[in-house]
């Protein structure tokens, strides 16, 4: 994706003001990938917190975190407000908000061992979607990392094959959103090398005035787009700088 799509992409997002949490999550999350600037849209969502949460609301409040923990600003009175929200290992009872709560807690730095205990043991047929199963890795992925025990590690891999057998025959998995996330969790986990041609697919899928989604656009479904191929430049750089330097032949 050249600079010039990039910045036409994150000028459409402007145009629509992004206003509500989510939004501004996502969007703060996408220009600290592509190192656009971003403190308007942060100092917009750090005022909309209050004591500690966002709409008082487990999910709004992780996205909240994870994303200005992506950028370096982390709230003790949030991490806490999660923490006081976990009843019986979980969130709610709830696969969403406990996978965005355990994801958000990874990314300030706190371990969560009971949490991924919940998602791990109660996984089955009615969470098996692939949207749900991402960001049931992504999860795990987070707080396994943060921890370095590599426990679920197995659970991981086999959950990321059965996504990617579920891929749609032209790439991607149905919907933009669904994918992108699918896409993000997989490249999270390892399996970058699998995509490529998901990634492709998804830039065909953008709109000419650089968004994503419906006719006119949606500003969640573009910050994720943004998000998705940020990340695969970013690991595309990475290999290309971890290849070995072919040294001249001697003469």
């Amino acid at each position: 994706m050249n600079t010039d799509a990039v910045r036409k992409s994150f000028d459409w997002i402007k145009t629509r003001q992004p206003s509500s949490a989510k939004e501004l999550s996502r969007v703060v999350t996408a220009g600290s990938l592509w190192s656009i600037p971003n403190n308007d849209n942060a100092a917009h969502l750090i005022r909309m917190k209050h004591d500690g949460a966002w709409n008082d609301s487990i999910r709004e409040t992780a996205r909240a975190c994870s994303a200005l923990a992506g950028i370096g600003i982390t709230f003790n009175d949030s991490k806490r407000w999660l923490l006081s929200h976990q009843h019986e290992d979980s969130w709610n009872d709830d696969v969403y908000d406990t996978t965005y709560a355990l994801a958000a807690l990874a990314d300030m730095g706190k371990s969560n061992e009971d949490g991924c205990q919940w998602l791990v043991e109660n996984y089955g047929a009615e969470w098996e979607h692939v949207g749900t199963t991402a960001l049931v890795i992504t999860a795990l992925w987070k707080q396994d990392t943060l921890s370095g025990s590599a426990v679920y590690r197995d659970f991981i891999n086999e959950r990321a094959e059965w996504i990617l057998s579920q891929r749609e025959a032209d790439g991607g998995w149905k919907f933009i959103s669904t994918s992108n996330i699918v896409m993000q969790a997989l490249m999270l986990v390892g399996f970058k090398d699998e995509l490529e041609g998901d990634v492709q697919w998804l830039l065909g899928e953008m709109n000419g005035d650089g968004a994503w989604g419906k006719e006119d656009g949606d500003v969640i479904a573009t910050a994720l787009g943004l998000i998705t191929v940020g990340m695969w430049e970013i690991e595309e750089k990475r290999v290309d700088t971890a290849l070995p330097k072919l040294l001249p032949k001697s003469s």
